[in-house]
């Protein structure tokens, strides 16, 4: 989800806001600071009182909520309120990423530590190749469709090709196209969003069944 989200958030700031390359990835900061924030209160939280389940709950539910709110964005949202909920869904992945590999480490014996550990980056790696590619398919599917219908044919041939669309491309088109373009990336990208909620939900029912046991101290 987060990795889903992340892949396309930045395009899709240079495309409907016009930003440049660099000011869309710098957007992202908000999400780096809730990552911070999240992992070091969830990793001082564990360390006083031993507890660590709480954590992946409140992290994947927080996750979905950004993800559905994410699917609600518009074409005139203001950036504070993007910004808002990158900070949300950084908090939620800071919750969850670290402590779930502290789960994994606690639950094996000591000789399997780096096969588990190693595991969960494999694991977590895959997830995101397949979160990534899924959300890649379904928006230029949807691009595609909307582009069709929103278009006038006789300026198709001015936009080209789908995958050829750049912020630059988009730009230097007549206002009416240009208008036409930036509402069908909005209506091809964020209803994607609302997607990954279901799965999210998903994890979020795995993470109540995550068993709790008590810290081991590793020599």
């Amino acid at each position: 989800g987060m990795f889903a989200i992340v892949g396309y958030l930045p395009t899709y700031l240079q495309m409907v806001y016009g930003m440049s390359a660099t000011a869309s990835g710098l957007m992202l900061l908000p999400m780096v600071v809730g990552i911070t924030v999240g992992a070091v209160v969830s990793g001082q939280r564990v360390s006083t009182t031993g507890r660590y389940k709480i954590f992946p709950v409140v992290g994947t539910f927080l996750v979905a909520v950004a993800a559905l709110l994410m699917s609600t964005l518009g074409t005139v949202t203001s950036l504070v309120v993007v910004c808002g909920h990158l900070l949300l869904l950084g908090i939620g992945v800071g919750l969850m990423m670290q402590v779930l590999v502290l789960a994994i480490q606690n639950d094996f014996p000591v000789q399997d530590l780096g096969t588990a550990t190693s595991a969960t980056g494999f694991f977590r790696e895959i997830g995101a190749t397949l979160g990534t590619a899924a959300v890649g398919a379904l928006f230029a599917h949807r691009l595609a469709g909307q582009l069709a219908e929103r278009v006038p044919a006789e300026a198709a041939q001015i936009v080209g090709d789908t995958n050829a669309i750049t912020p630059d491309l988009v730009r230097s088109l007549p206002d009416g196209v240009q208008d036409a373009v930036i509402l069908a990336y909005q209506q091809a990208l964020t209803p994607v969003f609302w997607y990954v909620v279901p799965l999210l939900v998903v994890a979020l029912i795995l993470a109540f069944m995550l068993p709790e046991k008590p810290i081991v101290d590793m020599p």
